[in-house]
């Protein structure tokens, strides 16, 4: 026996091991996975899982980098306060990428988790804080992403306002142009979003994994008292 024998067998051992624990083992967990159906009022199956839209708005939320300190996955209550904080109503499970090319799940929360950063009831602050938008529409979104301490004072998120353009305004201000009290600008011009800015806040608004599924738990609703809010 050739010297070199064990060794190469040790190789082939250790990728043949690697392949059964990292492909084939979660492939045989969750390689079938369904989308979870249910019936409507006449009785026909439906698939009640929300599709994320905005394929070109995922890429431009790859493109800038926002998964180096943003996550998608929210945790369950044993390993963490992400639904007291208000970033979910459940925890993060597979079936909630059945729909995605691309999961962004993301290692760093420099920023907060936004796996359900589109959801109504989704937010990064107690819920007596006086800070708290209504809502986070497409108007909140444009502005934080042109100036996130216009919205948020302590944030340390950078500017993103190459997504934006100045332009003159011709006959009535853009509906989607950024207040002149927060983006000083001089007359008869505007800052309005391009189309990538349009792109990434529609992929954002998209991103609500709040529906019940049969294999997770669901908290009814989130304590007033939540954590303190992750910038």
């Amino acid at each position: 026996m050739s010297r070199s024998t064990p060794l190469v067998v040790g190789i082939f051992a250790s990728l043949a091991v690697s392949v059964f624990a990292m492909v084939l083992v979660p492939q045989a967990q969750i390689g079938g996975l369904q989308a979870q159906v249910d019936r409507d009022e006449e009785g026909k199956m439906i698939d009640v899982y929300p599709a994320l839209s905005g394929e070109y708005g995922a890429r431009i939320y790859a493109r800038e980098g926002c998964i180096t300190c943003h996550t998608q996955q929210v945790r369950d209550t044993q390993n963490g306060q992400d639904q007291d904080r208000g970033w979910g109503a459940r925890r993060t499970v597979a079936r909630d990428f059945i729909y995605t090319a691309q999961p962004f799940l993301g290692t760093s929360r420099l920023g907060p988790d936004l796996a359900n950063v589109g959801a109504k009831a989704w937010r990064n602050e107690p819920e007596t804080d006086t800070r708290k938008p209504v809502r986070r529409d497409a108007a909140w979104h444009y502005l934080h992403l042109y100036k996130p301490t216009a919205v948020i004072d302590e944030s340390n998120m950078p500017p993103y306002r190459y997504l934006f353009e100045k332009r003159k305004i011709s006959g009535q201000r853009s509906s989607d142009a950024l207040p002149s009290n927060h983006v000083p600008v001089e007359d008869g011009y505007e800052v309005v979003p391009t189309v990538d800015a349009r792109e990434l806040v529609g992929y954002l608004l998209s991103l609500d994994r709040t529906h019940p599924l049969k294999e997770v738990k669901s908290l009814a609703a989130a304590p007033a008292t939540a954590a303190p809010a992750t910038k």
